[in-house]
């Protein structure tokens, strides 16, 4: 199991959530069913797709992993939602994340860190 290029944008005060975006590749099939973070009092996984020109996002329980690919988790699709941010995030920051994966009927913690980039980013 491996996590790259996990990134989040830095948030103004009074923004209480935020996108989280990562590449994440399992060897064996395996599921992403849930995240934690320290930086939020809850964290989502999330889809966003385009409805007939309508942005729309959803909460899903889970995300499938296939064997031996990576899946990109990134703006305007499948991503991680940080909910009720405890203080704002700043640019070159980074962002403990612990990611809940099944695989083989067992729950595995795979822990990253996502790098705070800037508003422009």
């Amino acid at each position: 199991m491996s996590v790259s290029q996990a990134w989040t944008r830095a948030t103004v005060p009074g923004q209480k959530v935020a996108g989280v975006y990562l590449d994440i590749r399992s060897d064996e099939a395996a599921r992403l069913t849930g995240v934690r973070s320290s930086a939020a009092e809850s964290a989502e996984i999330h889809s966003m797709s385009n409805d007939n020109g309508v942005m729309r996002m959803r909460h899903l329980s889970r995300l499938d992993l296939p064997a031996g690919q990576t899946l990109h988790l990134a703006p305007g699709g499948n991503h991680i939602m940080l909910l009720d941010i405890k203080r704002p995030l700043r640019a070159g920051e980074r962002v403990a994340l612990t990611l809940i994966v099944e695989r083989n009927g067992k729950k595995i913690s795979v822990q990253t860190q996502a790098e705070v980039r800037t508003l422009e980013q």
